[in-house]
């Protein structure tokens, strides 16, 4: 576990997942390669934006598609980007150009894990604690474990 300033507490496994819990929302970065594992095990799917996941009914949240940027290739890394999920929305704002597991930033070229990002909604305390927040999360962890 890292704290980082603003608050931000990251979980993290190396080009897999990655989270964080910010003013009562957890953001989820979720590989492409992981989601495609799922699948292939029917335990979740992607299905029209959202994160299906089986054993919890068909309880389905929200993803935003998103690259987890993890090494600076060439040029300098001037925006920060590495160790950082950014989302396509994101990456437009920075006039990024994504091919494949690559992004260009202007000269600078980095590697990326694409995927996807999940925002859930955080524990709050009069929620019993069985919620499909707190499933989501302990599924994602143990497949991330």
């Amino acid at each position: 576990m890292r704290r980082v300033p603003g608050g931000c507490t990251h979980f993290a496994a190396p080009r897999e997942g990655r989270w964080c819990r910010l003013d009562d929302v957890t953001k989820l970065f979720l590989s492409q390669a992981q989601l495609e594992e799922w699948a292939l095990a029917d335990k979740a799917d992607l299905r029209e934006g959202r994160l299906v996941v089986a054993a919890e009914g068909g309880t389905d949240w929200p993803l935003a598609p998103a690259v987890h940027v993890v090494q600076l290739v060439s040029g300098e890394d001037t925006h920060q980007l590495v160790s950082k999920v950014k989302t396509e929305e994101q990456l437009g704002r920075l006039g990024a150009e994504q091919m494949a597991d690559s992004i260009l930033v202007g000269d600078s070229a980095y590697e990326v894990v694409p995927g996807y990002v999940a925002e859930v909604s955080a524990p709050s305390p009069e929620r019993k604690p069985n919620s499909e927040t707190d499933l989501l999360a302990a599924f994602i962890l143990n497949k991330m474990g």
